[in-house]
């Protein structure tokens, strides 16, 4: 007498077209699921990221027998909370450089410390001959800035902000100078730490 063996949890079938045009099922796999999930995940990581181009621009370079013509991608990857970074791309297709750019900017993300929508204190960012200043503005003040810098700054979940360009107004030293300026910020926790004292000492 044979007895019945309960088999585990089915898992969801797929159909499949067979040869002869009949339609047999398949069951899916759970290596299929777990690839399902993790591309899922990598989808809702990146509906987090926003992204914005700065500049491109076509470079033409004089080789033996011609020219060869390519791009550059100025980009700027932020997530709004805080989180911001730029990258550079360069490739003979536009798209290709802006990809590159994306993933460039990724690994140059920098943390900005926040004081609700606004920086902690005045900072001058710098970069070449760019430079960049960066006051605290009142709460509905918005995002007094233009160019590249304005891009960067609502990236980072900048809110409220008043910013001038005193330098050079190249896009991508104008970007570089605003992350030197953010990366610099410190807040009042901060600075009492590195100097070794109290919030309460460092204001009196």
């Amino acid at each position: 007498m044979e007895k019945d063996h309960k088999s585990p949890a089915a898992a969801p079938a797929t159909e499949e077209t067979n040869a002869d045009g009949t339609k047999r099922g398949r069951r899916t796999s759970g290596r299929e699921k777990n690839r399902s999930q993790d591309d899922n995940k990598r989808d809702r990581e990146q509906s987090e990221w926003e992204e914005k181009i700065i500049q491109v621009r076509r470079v033409t370079k004089v080789v033996k027998g011609g020219k060869k013509l390519s791009f550059r991608a100025v980009v700027a990857v932020g997530n709004g909370k805080g989180q911001v970074g730029i990258g550079i791309g360069k490739a003979s297709e536009v798209i290709m450089a802006i990809q590159k750019g994306v993933a460039d900017a990724r690994k140059s993300l920098i943390t900005v410390p926040l004081i609700g929508a606004t920086l902690p204190h005045q900072i001058i960012g710098k970069q070449g001959a760019s430079r960049v200043l960066m006051k605290p503005a009142a709460k509905g003040t918005g995002v007094i800035a233009g160019g590249a810098s304005r891009a960067v700054l609502e990236l980072a979940g900048v809110g409220d902000v008043l910013s001038k360009s005193l330098g050079s107004r190249s896009p991508l030293n104008v970007a570089r100078a605003t992350i030197n300026g953010l990366h610099e910020l410190r807040t009042f926790d901060q600075s009492a730490r590195l100097r070794g004292i109290t919030v309460q000492q460092m204001l009196n």
